[in-house]
């Protein structure tokens, strides 16, 4: 079952550059996973620090390989660094549950 992967950070003022070196790198590494479909990036029209990353996977055992992998790690924390507050990260199913 695929899945969407919905991450939300809002940066710091000038720093936008640098996260957005830092992302299109994560991404890169993202794309030579295994189980890796797609991604992109929103910016807020009314606050354009608010960054949401949407990518999506196979599986969820896919997200969380990934999500756990020493190079995923060692990228967020340069990008954390240029956050303010926390990185919420959501997780969907596509379509509707099935009761």
């Amino acid at each position: 079952m695929a899945i969407k992967v919905l991450i939300r950070r809002k940066f710091k003022e000038n720093s936008l550059g640098e996260a957005s070196r830092l992302m299109i790198k994560t991404r890169y590494n993202a794309m030579e996973r295994k189980g890796y479909i797609s991604s992109e990036t929103l910016s807020n029209l009314e606050t354009p620090r608010v960054i949401v990353v949407m990518s999506m996977w196979q599986t969820p055992d896919d997200w969380a390989a990934w999500k756990n992998s020493n190079t995923r790690k060692e990228n967020e924390i340069l990008i954390e660094k240029l956050t303010e507050g926390t990185t919420q990260i959501e997780i969907y199913n596509l379509g509707m549950p099935r009761q």
